[in-house]
């Protein structure tokens, strides 16, 4: 699905008006708590990854960020206005991962019709099918396209009302490599040119190489707020990963100075702050080899930061 609402974007308040903001937002379903309690403040231009497990509260932050809930307490503000007004205005696109494609047009016919409730020229429709990657594939049917390339049309659609805060979820589900190269690429040009992102994904490399901050949410509140690097630093330790046919999880958990024990294949990774002991152990215990000590990464740092959910929210 694709929300954009309005025939022409209005211009955004000036720089000082921050694009997003959120001041202690609660928002409630019965007794269950989805969002407890979140303060978030976005800078026009800034690309922020909105990470957390399944059911964290970042879908229900979406929702109230695109008018489509409202909070039960707390404001919430989007380039200094009510968020139903900004979609409204043509400031905010949405592209979601399902939904919003008739499958018998064409690509190009469902861009130059979205160009058309926007009240743009045929030329906005070929700018958007080429900055989305789909000039080749123009001619085809929608139904006939791979997940990958309806994601594509999705941001194409998006791009048509030129909204200067985008959010995007699982942007690039079923992309092959270079296709997700390509898209963060247009992403970054167009944060460069002062529009705002906010992406969720489970791709968590793409939020460490693409993001200038990342967001952990869990159990309705942020947990962690800062750029990559100052976030995987909040996950203290290293890991050791080493080449270990036939280890047992439990008996590698066991070894001293390991927070974590991970069997993959015949791979071990081996998280902890004394990893000087782990590696030694290994190497004189074991018939580990390869071995490499490494700073923990994004992943680390999620699992580490959100660990332990509880409630769905």
């Amino acid at each position: 699905m694709t929300l954009t609402t309005a025939p022409e974007a209005a211009a955004a308040p000036d720089t000082g008006t921050a694009a997003v903001d959120l001041d202690g937002v609660v928002k409630r379903f019965g007794a269950v708590t989805a969002v407890d309690g979140i303060s978030l403040r976005i800078r026009p231009g800034e690309v922020v990854a909105l990470l957390g497990p399944n059911g964290a509260g970042k879908t229900t932050t979406v929702d109230m960020l695109l008018g489509l809930a409202r909070p039960d307490r707390g404001t919430v503000a989007v380039y200094g206005r009510p968020p139903a007004e900004a979609v409204g205005l043509g400031l905010v696109s949405a592209v979601m991962q399902s939904g919003g494609l008739l499958k018998d047009y064409t690509v190009a016919e469902t861009v130059r019709l979205t160009a058309v409730l926007f009240g743009k020229p045929r030329t906005a429709a070929g700018e958007a099918l080429r900055r989305a990657g789909l000039t080749d594939v123009a001619k085809r049917l929608v139904g006939k396209c791979s997940g990958g390339q309806q994601q594509r049309l999705r941001f194409a659609m998006a791009l048509l009302p030129d909204p200067e805060l985008l959010i995007l979820d699982e942007p690039t589900t079923g992309m092959d490599v270079a296709g997700r190269h390509e898209f963060w690429t247009a992403i970054r040009d167009d944060a460069a040119r002062g529009r705002t992102v906010i992406f969720a994904t489970h791709y968590l490399e793409e939020a460490d190489a693409y993001a200038d901050r990342v967001v952990f949410v869990r159990r309705g509140r942020i947990v962690a707020d800062g750029t990559a690097a100052e976030v995987k630093a909040l996950a203290a330790g290293r890991t050791v990963r080493a080449t270990l046919p036939g280890a047992r999880q439990e008996e590698l958990a066991a070894i001293g100075g390991v927070d974590r024990a991970e069997v993959r294949g015949d791979t071990v990774h081996l998280h902890g702050n004394d990893t000087d002991r782990i590696a030694r152990h290994l190497l004189t215990h074991t018939t580990a080899r390869d071995l490499e000590i490494t700073s923990r990464n994004l992943e680390d740092a999620f699992l580490a930061l959100t660990a332990d959910e509880e409630t769905p929210r």
